[in-house]
């Protein structure tokens, strides 16, 4: 099926392209091309009229909103991290026209402005790329389903930590709740 966006109704979500993020090792491509793949696609959504949403994700200063429940793969401890930590990447290249939201946990949505944000614009169509493709991507995808989004799912603008993590993602969630394409795919459709 073609791809068709109205840019007017349509925002770009950006999840967790930020210094402390793409310095990890990432799969099935490195963190370098998932910006390089964000970063156009953010110039184009802004060239047709659409928004464009970066998600951060930074812990409080006192650190007392991390998770703690008990898991079989207990999460990292939380810990302090440098201010430079939750920049986001510099090749984004933000405008002042951009919204900015910062999270404390997995999900965009979740404890956060964006969907006041999206539904005050008229938006009802997102695209989603970022890191991690299982974690923070797939958490907002989830989250923007049940709130009724139409959603696009750039494949090549995302990456997880392992490929696998990648894979079953992109092929076994995201088609139940979205549409998956190519950064390629999603440009056209914004011309």
């Amino acid at each position: 099926m073609e791809l068709k966006l109205d840019p007017s109704r349509t925002a770009l979500v950006v999840i967790d392209l930020q210094r402390g993020i793409v310095q990890i090792p990432s799969a099935p491509r490195p963190a370098a091309e998932v910006v390089a793949r964000a970063s156009q696609m953010a110039r184009a959504m802004r060239a047709a009229g659409g928004t464009v949403v970066f998600v951060r994700v930074t812990p409080s200063p006192d650190l007392k909103d991390s998770l703690k429940p008990i898991t079989d793969a207990p999460p990292r401890a939380a810990a302090a991290v440098p201010p430079e930590w939750s920049e986001l990447a510099p090749e984004l290249k933000p405008e002042p026209s951009d919204i900015l939201i910062t999270k404390r946990q997995w999900g965009a949505f979740y404890g956060t402005e964006l969907d006041l944000q999206l539904r005050r614009r008229g938006i009802d169509t997102i695209v989603l790329c970022g890191i991690s493709t299982s974690i923070g991507v797939e958490s907002t995808a989830r989250d923007a389903y049940e709130r009724g989004y139409n959603q696009v799912f750039a494949e090549d603008a995302m990456a997880a930590r392992e490929a696998v993590e990648h894979a079953h993602t992109t092929r076994l969630i995201l088609p139940r709740i979205g549409r998956v394409r190519s950064t390629e795919a999603i440009l056209a459709a914004l011309k």
